[in-house]
């Protein structure tokens, strides 16, 4: 599934119901009722929404190979019948962070901040993707997506309070908290 790019499209209706939805830095976005994530390929032209964010899934660019290989052995995918809930995070960093160097923003992500390490805590339970924008000029740098089940809400809230207070954190000068629950047929 590298490089297979996403829509991530806001309208008033979806498979996805936000239930909450807060720009948490910088100027948020335009308020919606539900959320859908497809696959570009199989996008309608006429599935424009409210808003809509594209992101591709790549290669995972600061994860060493020995944690690649840790975390694909507890990672499950996403789609799991029981998370019926899900947290959509478009994030932007700043010039700043863009303008060190890779083997710094490593540095940063993972012996300071220790953002693998402190995922692979909440593995399997909370399932989550990354999907890169600013290389095909994204509005956000990166949209993330978790799911999990309603049992794990607060492990998810856990989670993202600890990432929230890393070093890396303050490099991030936008981002839109959007929580989600599966709308049921």
């Amino acid at each position: 599934m590298t490089n297979t790019i996403f829509d991530f499209i806001g309208d008033n209706y979806g498979e996805w119901e936000v239930t909450s939805m807060a720009a948490l830095k910088g100027n948020p976005i335009e308020s919606v009722s539900h959320l859908t994530k497809v696959p570009q390929s199989d996008l309608i032209q006429s599935e424009t929404g409210i808003w809509s964010f594209k992101g591709v899934i790549s290669n995972l660019r600061y994860t060493e190979k020995e944690e690649k290989d840790k975390l694909i052995a507890v990672q499950e995918d996403l789609g799991r019948k029981n998370s019926t809930l899900a947290a959509f995070i478009p994030i932007q960093k700043s010039e700043v962070w863009w303008n060190l160097a890779q083997d710094e923003r490593r540095k940063i992500m993972e012996s300071k901040s220790q953002h693998t390490q402190t995922g692979m805590k909440y593995l399997p339970a909370i399932a989550r993707k990354l999907f890169h924008s600013r290389d095909i000029g994204g509005e956000f740098d990166f949209l993330t997506w978790f799911e999990y089940a309603p049992a794990y809400t607060d492990a998810f809230e856990e989670l993202l309070d600890s990432l929230r207070k890393t070093e890396e954190w303050t490099y991030v000068n936008r981002e839109i908290d959007i929580r989600l629950k599966k709308v049921q047929l």
